[in-house]
């Protein structure tokens, strides 16, 4: 089957709006329905799917997520931000990037994009909107600082992808640090420059400091140290030797659920069944468009798409460095159509033997990826950030796209160090290893 016909295909597929396992599973099987000497049929599609499913890595996916939830119930968001403005929140930007910083550890705790924009924005925009600040621009920096929810460990897009590289999730969390950090930095100076700009409400940000100063530090400590211990638990628990990331993955359901329902007491033990419910129900979803991603990736392993798709690009784009650009900005318009997990389900194994051709590392790789698809998760048309944070402000979705743009420059800028400079990224799990 030609290659173009198959890609127009599952373009149409796309623009029709098929949902996402229904496009891949239909792909699986369309080369072998079309030409039945394919040696690829129905019944091996069907028993890659089941496969697809038999890995202990990704049984970290729904732990992590059930991780998250509770932490969300548990209000966790809220006590980070208190205890972060405590010692920023008179400065200038500074609950600004308090949210930013509360954004970053929250994303400790989920993994998730969509869930860090959603348990950090529903108590931070309207505090910043009560301490003066412009809507959008308060929307705007829980929109894109939610995007370190898939590249701060544990990221749930570094399981996937660790899945479908054959690459150690361990190195992935580790090397994630360090971009996910210099990624808020860049946020931070352009949530400076703003406020230099537009200027600050100081009597109403002296007064929600000094309140927080009268609350004493070692309250808002005692209040914050179980949410501020959780990714070094996490974290420290796997690169300590004790426990694998799946391992982890439960150690952090079990941290999770000890801190809200006896430490924060801010879940009680009949509102489980409803927490597990919703993950149960956010996983679902997942687990069927990895299940037949996996078929799919097969398929075109057996088509040969990516090796023809690779010489291709090698022997049109010549360096590392053109090269490099091609890949993101391929990664970065399929970030613009499709969520973060199908794009690596389908980019990994087509962009990742062009990588490795011209000598970047799987691990650098994998960073790069995850965070060109973290900046599609605010891009339109699919820029699921930009629905939730729509959805609880009730600010249009291009409007607020429009104002997440230089948000996204300062995180554009980021990512082109990242990319260029490997160190950024292969520094830790360096030392580490």
């Amino acid at each position: 089957m030609a290659i173009g016909i198959f890609l127009l295909i599952f373009a149409v597929f796309l623009i029709i709006g098929f949902p996402m396992a229904a496009i891949f599973s239909t792909m699986s099987f369309l080369p072998s329905l079309i030409d039945p000497s394919f040696s690829y049929d129905t019944a091996a599609a069907i028993k890659s799917m089941v496969n697809g499913m038999d890995s202990y890595t990704l049984l970290a996916v729904p732990l992590f997520m059930l991780s998250g939830m509770i932490m969300a119930e548990g209000g966790i968001s809220e006590k980070l931000f208190s205890f972060f403005g405590y010692f920023i929140g008179n400065k200038k930007a500074g609950f600004p990037c308090c949210v930013i910083v509360t954004c970053m550890f929250y994303a400790a705790i989920s993994g998730s994009s969509p869930a860090t924009v959603s348990a950090v924005g529903a108590m931070t925009i309207p505090f910043l909107i009560k301490m003066g600040y412009d809507n959008i621009f308060s929307t705007a920096i829980v929109t894109v600082a939610g995007g370190l929810g898939v590249i701060i460990p544990p990221s749930l897009s570094f399981i996937v992808y660790s899945s479908a590289s054959q690459t150690s999730p361990g190195d992935l969390f580790i090397a994630g640090i360090i971009p996910g950090i210099l990624i808020g930095v860049c946020l931070m100076i352009y949530a400076y420059i703003y406020c230099s700009r537009h200027g600050e409400d100081r009597e109403k940000l002296e007064a929600s400091y000094e309140e927080l100063h009268r609350t004493g530090f070692w309250k808002l400590l005692k209040e914050s140290i179980w949410a501020l211990l959780t990714p070094i638990i996490i974290l420290g628990s796997i690169y300590g030797g004790i426990a694998s990331p799946t391992e982890a993955a439960v150690i952090s359901v079990i941290y999770s659920l000890v801190i809200s329902l006896f430490v924060y007491r801010t879940i009680r033990i009949r509102d489980l069944g409803k927490v597990f419910m919703a993950g149960a129900d956010t996983y679902v979803n997942i687990l069927f468009i990895i299940s037949a991603a996996t078929a799919f990736g097969r398929c075109m392993t057996m088509l040969r798409y990516p090796q023809d798709i690779s010489t291709a690009v090698l022997e049109t784009v010549h360096g590392k460095f053109a090269v490099l650009l091609v890949i993101t900005v391929i990664m970065l318009v399929c970030g613009m159509i499709l969520d973060n997990i199908p794009n690596i389900m389908i980019l990994t194994p087509i962009l990742l033997p062009i990588a490795k051709a011209v000598g970047v590392d799987p691990v650098h790789f994998g960073i790069i990826m995850t965070v060109n698809l973290a900046i599609g998760m605010v891009t339109p048309p699919m820029g699921i950030n930009l629905y939730v944070a729509s959805g609880m402000t009730k600010i249009p979705v291009l409007k607020l796209a429009k104002a997440c743009v230089p948000f996204l420059i300062a995180f554009l800028i980021a990512l082109l160090a990242i990319t260029y400079i490997p160190q950024i990224s292969l520094l830790l799990p360096s030392l580490v290893n």
